[in-house]
């Protein structure tokens, strides 16, 4: 038996997220027939998180056994294959020790938001990125993001949903970028909390509107409470970028 890790690039907006379902399809599970069409073995792919629905990838992390043997670019190669037309491509497959696990052995995980902040909506990114029509101020977000640095109870910002045991969370990283009409808010930590991102970035939103300022954004946090959220952004601009490990 040989584990390979997999580096993945897909586009989220026909799946119902990363992790297999009934009731929809998923990329955990377009990837796991590809590996038992190729193999003939029932194959399990562990991902370094679970995106949701709509949510794209340009560098998620995962790990599968192979009983047969095969390289790993023949692996890749294949998978590549027959995942076709489904919008998802293996983009590296290396072999790694068999104590490697995508999810339990990740030091971090690193997500890029996207805005585009225009009159006009956009065309080929419909569903890529989110339009925010009226202007932002990426300085006054930059200046509320701050507030989120560092170890904090996020209640505030989790989903009523999450089943993590803690709200306690590390957020390393919350980073707010403008080029021209677009805004791109970077957040790295060890693991995030679900819906996490989103509505941090969402709460931002309405730092740069005016309708927050960057000290209620510290306040949010504070309240420890759901109701304090000011907005929950939507799945299509959220990208999950790369994840570290002790061997990178």
């Amino acid at each position: 038996m040989t584990r390979f890790a997999l580096t993945i690039e897909y586009d989220g907006r026909p799946f119902m997220g990363w992790q297999r379902q009934k009731h929809g399809a998923s990329v955990q599970a377009a990837i796991e027939a590809a590996a038992a069409a190729m193999t003939g073995e029932a194959v399990v792919v562990h991902a370094a998180g679970r995106t949701d629905a709509g949510v794209h990838a340009r560098g998620m992390r995962a790990h599968l056994d192979i009983a047969r043997p095969v390289t790993a670019f023949r692996l890749m190669e294949a998978l590549n294959a027959l995942l076709r037309p489904a919008p998802v491509a293996i983009l590296d497959c290396v072999t790694v020790p068999d104590d490697f696990h995508a999810r339990f052995s990740c030091l971090a995980r690193h997500y890029e938001y996207h805005i585009v902040n225009r009159r006009a909506p956009p065309t080929w990114e419909k569903g890529l990125a989110w339009h925010v029509a009226r202007p932002l101020d990426a300085a006054a977000m930059a200046a509320g993001a701050v507030h989120l640095v560092g170890r904090h109870d996020f209640t505030t910002f989790r989903s009523a949903h999450c089943q993590a045991d803690s709200p306690l969370r590390t957020l390393d990283r919350l980073d707010v970028v403008q080029s021209g009409d677009r805004i791109v808010v970077s957040a790295s930590a060890r693991s995030f909390l679900h819906h996490q991102v989103r509505s941090m970035v969402g709460c931002l939103a309405l730092v740069g509107e005016g309708r927050w300022t960057p000290d209620d954004m510290r306040a949010a946090l504070e309240a420890r409470d759901r109701d304090a959220l000011g907005l929950n952004a939507p799945p299509d601009g959220l990208y999950f970028m790369a994840a570290d490990y002790p061997a990178d």
